[in-house]
């Protein structure tokens, strides 16, 4: 796994978050489901998206939304541990975030969320998100390769048809400053190939797909 150290600035832009556009081969997996089936219960992990509201309801579906991204910059996570180190609470975090009955979700969206949480809390999460999922559910994920750099762009993922994606960068206050210093986040690590495996070994599959993009697509069954 491949680490990147916090840098001091971040440049900020004044010109509006640029939308972009890309195929995802998960996402048409994941829409076979959707139009195989109704009523299904999606949990889109990001900030509320209409867009991703309506497409999900106009298929007969129910639409769940949760930005874990933005909750756990909570200043009231942050703990010192027995050495004196700020950390993170990962039992407050779950004790607010992720709460639903088990067996509730029939797919996940979890986007590009574990690159850019902090390490403590991406384990527990996918943990999480095992109990509130349905058995054979379907969970997609991005993991950036190593050919990505620290500065990579954090999107937030807007779905406008059976493979397509729009991506919008994210920007988010960091911990401890005011709301108003926004920034994109910063990519916290790179995943390998066998750590990925060893994130969702409780699941029942888990199947690749290699963009063009620095990015590896991840299906998994739960």
């Amino acid at each position: 796994m491949k680490f990147f150290r916090s840098s001091s600035k971040q440049a900020a832009s004044a010109a509006p978050p640029q939308k972009l556009t890309r195929r995802s081969s998960g996402m048409a997996e994941i829409s076979r489901l959707l139009n195989s089936q109704d009523g299904l219960c999606v949990l889109d992990m990001g900030a509320t998206s209409a867009n991703n509201i309506r497409f999900f309801t106009a298929k007969g579906h129910k639409s769940y939304s949760e930005d874990l991204l933005r909750a756990a910059l909570d200043p009231a996570l942050r703990i010192q541990d027995e050495k004196g180190n700020t950390v993170l609470d990962s039992k407050k975090f779950l004790a607010e975030n992720l709460v639903y009955s088990n067996a509730l979700f029939d797919v996940v969206l979890c986007w590009n969320l574990p690159d850019y949480m902090e390490e403590s809390l991406v384990k527990p999460t996918i943990d999480r998100l095992w109990s509130v999922m349905k058995p054979g559910g379907l969970l997609l994920t991005f993991f950036h390769t190593r050919d990505a750099g620290p500065d990579s762009i954090c999107y937030r993922y807007h779905v406008t048809g059976t493979d397509t994606l729009e991506m919008q960068e994210i920007k988010l206050p960091p911990a401890g400053r005011p709301t108003g210093e926004k920034q994109s986040p910063r990519l916290q690590r790179v995943f390998n190939n066998r750590h990925i495996e060893n994130l969702f070994r409780d699941f029942a599959s888990i199947k690749f797909f290699l963009a063009r993009d620095a990015i590896r697509e991840v299906l998994v069954v739960r």
